[in-house]
């Protein structure tokens, strides 16, 4: 399967990747929560670069540009999923290959994501990928 990379920049675009954005986030409830909430997240630089077979999304990478002390310009990826008939094709690959070529583009030197501890069958894709853990992140809910 050859699918094209491109972002998806309007609203039905965006709305058309809800199927597969669903699968790492199921919390989203439809498609407009999600066209709702990349549409925000534009204003922080948030993009979403999706694999298209034909007009269908079958994979997706969000991400934005960012700045920290630690790193100084980077990428951070927030989401990175490939539909599940379509994994193990090589896909996620060339979606942060994507990702990775508009990095340089933005004269950013690094890539950053985060998985959870227990993604094993991420983390040894991003091991394969040439990406090394470089943080534990810790988190908690402040209410």
């Amino acid at each position: 399967m050859t699918a094209t990379l491109r972002h998806a920049d309007s609203e039905a675009d965006i709305a058309a990747c809800f199927p597969v954005m669903q699968e790492l986030r199921p919390h989203l409830a439809d498609a407009a929560e999600l066209v709702e909430r990349v549409l925000r997240q534009r204003g922080a630089g948030y993009r979403i670069l999706a694999a298209w077979d034909g007009a269908v999304p079958v994979g997706l990478a969000g991400y934005r540009m960012q700045e920290n002390l630690i790193r100084g310009r980077f990428c951070y990826v927030d989401d990175l999923v490939v539909r599940e008939d379509f994994r193990r094709g090589g896909l996620g690959a060339r979606l942060l290959d994507g990702v990775a070529a508009e990095t340089r583009a933005q004269s950013c030197r690094h890539l950053v994501l985060d998985t959870a501890i227990d993604n094993r069958l991420g983390q040894r894709f991003y091991f394969r990928y040439g990406m090394l853990p470089a943080a534990l992140r810790f988190a908690m809910t402040v209410d």
